[in-house]
């Protein structure tokens, strides 16, 4: 990247604050500002330092959504998720004269997916061998780990359909719905407790071959159990719905999400205190949500601005990042938005900021997008702190714990793959 040793400042206005470019702005004037002959610079060679690194895990059970399927992605590896629900009756009554029909699991469709629906996914449903109790009694994190019994309940293998159908069926075991049918039917499940310490949920799986999509299903899919009274003159079907629980606390939910064998870059980030500096990465930089992969900036000669002779102030300051070409796809799709947040030293979130990252196609058709962050205020704050700034921003998609996305980004300076653009004004009093 350029240095401020190499700035280039383009003279863009020579006047008197009564200038109307200078009200255009959101700058208020002050005095000393009022009395000066002034000049506002341009200023895009300032070094911005973009690394990667890694969150060590990242709790998904506060997701919006259960993520299932497994793809092959170049650059990141393996991408897996796996959800992991327990379920609670809605009624614990059956009537005594009801007769068990069948059992199955509705998985609704909620409009998320990742990579390549052309291609089939294969799903498995098996039952949990352990209660779902989070290892901290607060949260399930993305690497979380529940044991479930090898032997399916109930599997599928579709042609996804997010965008075009409403839900999924599968045809779970008998041997389980005339468990849950007879234990509710004579009253031997009353209860929360007495239900969850009988049946520990389930687990739904993609298969270990799959290399199509990650989908999103809705967490008011449910697993329905049909039975049916029969009456003088007809015979009436009737169901229970179990639901997925998200109202305890801790929730008895999560998606746990993996990616293995990903490139040499992402293989060495072992911890959340390592920063893979894009010049160690043939000028790239990753975010991958779900994982937990998000892209570090930090503005190290920020205040070499006040190298330049004369007062000043900062009246704009826009960054610009742009996808790597060639790294996404209709597939491997760009979001419009990411979301900014903060980090500290040691990379522990700091919380997210008012910034965001957003996605400028007006010359796509040339190959030449890229995101843009409004960053003024921010610097304003790096620029009048006395001691050295020790955090840095992130970018992240806004649901990173529910969902794959991920991104690869141009950090090369000299085809202006990053740039960060200031227009600052210098002013003189006058005698």
């Amino acid at each position: 990247m350029k240095t401020i040793l190499g700035l280039v400042c383009s003279v863009l206005l020579v006047a008197s604050c009564s200038d109307d470019s200078l009200n255009d702005s959101d700058f208020v004037a002050g005095e000393t500002f009022t009395n000066s002959n002034i000049r506002v610079l341009q200023i895009d060679t300032l070094t911005v330092k973009l690394s990667t690194m890694k969150f060590d895990s990242i709790i998904t059970s506060v997701g919006s959504r259960m993520l299932v399927g497994q793809y092959s992605d170049p650059v990141f590896g393996i991408v897996k998720s796996s959800s992991f629900l327990e379920t609670i009756p809605s009624s614990y009554t059956i009537d005594t004269d009801a007769q068990y029909d069948s059992i199955l699991f509705i998985l609704r469709y909620d409009n998320y997916y990742y990579n390549d629906t052309l291609l089939h996914n294969t799903i498995h449903i098996k039952s949990l061998t352990e209660s779902l109790k989070p290892a901290d009694d607060t949260n399930f994190y993305n690497s979380s780990s529940i044991g479930f019994n090898e032997e399916d309940l109930g599997t599928l293998t579709f042609a996804p359909r997010p965008l075009g159908a409403d839900s999924l069926q599968v045809k779970l075991s008998d041997t389980l719905g005339l468990d849950l049918f007879e234990n509710l039917q004579e009253k031997k499940l009353t209860n929360y407790d007495e239900f969850t310490n009988h049946f520990n949920g389930l687990t739904i799986q993609p298969d270990e071959s799959d290399n199509g999509a990650i989908l999103g299903f809705s967490l008011a899919s449910v697993m329905r159990l049909y039975y049916s009274i029969a009456y003088e003159t007809e015979s009436i079907q009737y169901y229970t719905d179990f639901t997925i629980n998200t109202s305890s606390s801790p929730i008895p939910f999560f998606n746990q999400i993996s990616a293995v064998e990903p490139n040499e870059y992402l293989a060495g980030l072992t911890n959340n205190e390592i920063n893979l500096y894009s010049e160690d990465a043939d000028d790239q930089s990753f975010i991958q949500s779900g994982i937990g992969i998000t892209t570090r900036i930090e503005f190290p000669s920020i205040k070499s601005v006040f190298d330049i002779q004369g007062q000043g102030t900062l009246l704009d300051a826009t960054l610009r990042i742009k996808p790597k070409e060639a790294s996404y796809n209709d597939a491997l799709m760009l979001r419009d938005t990411l979301a900014v947040y903060m980090v500290d030293q040691n990379n522990d979130l700091a919380g997210e900021t008012t910034m965001m990252a957003i996605l400028n196609r007006d010359d796509q058709e040339f190959n030449n997008i890229y995101y843009e962050i409004s960053i003024s205020s921010y610097l304003e704050e790096l620029l009048v702190t006395d001691l050295e700034a020790t955090d840095a921003l992130i970018l992240l998609p806004y649901d990173y714990n529910a969902t794959v996305d991920r991104f690869i980004l141009d950090v090369d300076g000299s085809n202006e793959g990053t740039q960060l653009e200031l227009i600052y004004a210098i002013y003189d009093e006058d005698e």
